[in-house]
């Protein structure tokens, strides 16, 4: 049990390396036509890490960048959560996520933060529909001032007039990505069925 780590491994334990970690620069070479990544802006709790791993590998993003400082590690927890996509997704770590903010943007890249407050929703944001990263900031304070001003625009997931006068304003962040993810992915599949070529005889 100590090896495991936990009380109950049930009776397996398995040795393994570390998850290789990819450049930035590299991972958007890999994009390969797949215009999504995710940037999480200090997410804390490795729980929210691991499901918003395995939202971005349903989704078919290209990636998911963390920052090295402020963020939280891959640690047992998260690949728990990440439920195996952790080792399926590629996971680039940068000094700062400004500083990646401001790489995708002159790799052509639009940034779209996720944020509450946002004047503008999900569902009508135009740059979606481009090469987008997604940023997504941490439990409770949210983006921090440098990555929102980095970002090209905000948007929210509108939330039920109900909910925010009970004091539920927004989202869990890894619930957040789901909702931005699988925007991105249903537009992306739209586009595909509106140019795929008529069938032939």
């Amino acid at each position: 049990m100590a090896a495991a780590g936990t009380d109950a491994p049930q009776g397996v334990v398995a040795w393994a390396g570390p998850l290789p970690e990819v450049p930035l620069e590299e991972m958007l070479v890999r994009a390969n036509g797949c215009g999504l990544v995710v940037v999480l802006d200090g997410v804390s709790d490795p729980g929210n890490l691991g499901s918003v791993l395995r939202v971005a590998a349903c989704a078919g993003a290209a990636g998911v960048v963390l920052g090295r400082h402020r963020s939280a590690p891959l640690s047992p927890a998260a690949l728990k959560a990440a439920a195996g996509a952790a080792e399926v997704v590629p996971i680039a770590r940068e000094p700062g996520v400004p500083g990646a903010l401001a790489k995708l943007r002159a790799a052509g890249w639009w940034t779209v933060g996720l944020d509450p407050q946002a004047s503008e929703d999900v569902w009508s944001a135009p740059l979606l529909d481009e090469p987008v990263a997604l940023v997504l900031g941490s439990e409770g304070r949210g983006l921090s001032r440098l990555a929102r001003n980095r970002c090209d625009s905000l948007v929210a997931v509108p939330v039920a007039k109900r909910a925010r006068d009970e004091g539920v304003s927004s989202l869990n962040v890894a619930t957040a990505c789901a909702v931005g993810c699988f925007e991105v992915a249903r537009r992306r599949a739209g586009s595909l069925k509106r140019t795929k070529p008529p069938l032939t005889s």
